[in-house]
């Protein structure tokens, strides 16, 4: 697997990923887009078979000073189990401390017990809980943290 930026051309190949992993709670092409033209304050990589050059999964970062924020990961449910989620999350966590934050946030599914594990597993503690977060569906968010970063 390669990790590599993501560029505007990877939004059309990641759309039907999003929608699978995410459905009605999916981002847009528009959103992608928007994220994409602020590399300022936002941090986006892909990862990638490099054979086929398939996309395996993508995430995320918002760092626009000292609290930085995951926006998103995903991983492809055909190469789901296979440690690139934790890949993908570690490469977060290296540009938020490269960007100079202290400490950093995520909110994830309170019924998503693999992501729990995996944040708990790199440091992540549970710090609050967002009610009905999650639409449709009604479902509750665990807000996350890491700190310190350094």
């Amino acid at each position: 697997m390669n990790l590599r930026p993501m560029r505007w051309w990877d939004i059309e190949a990641l759309m039907p990923m999003e929608r699978e992993l995410f459905g009605a709670t999916a981002w847009t092409p528009e959103m992608f887009w928007s994220e994409l033209s602020h590399p300022e304050t936002r941090w986006y990589v892909v990862a990638e078979n490099p054979e086929t050059k398939d996309v395996l999964g993508y995430a995320g970062l918002l760092a626009p000073g000292s609290e930085a924020d995951v926006q998103t990961i995903a991983v492809s449910s055909r190469a789901q189990g296979q440690g690139i989620g934790r890949v993908l999350l570690d490469a977060l966590i290296d540009q938020a401390r490269e960007r100079a934050a202290t400490s950093l946030l995520l909110e994830v599914r309170a019924d998503n017990e693999p992501a729990i594990k995996l944040y708990s597993g790199r440091g992540f503690e549970r710090i609050a809980i967002r009610r009905r977060y999650y639409q449709p569906g009604d479902i509750d968010a665990w807000v996350m943290r890491l700190r310190p970063l350094s």
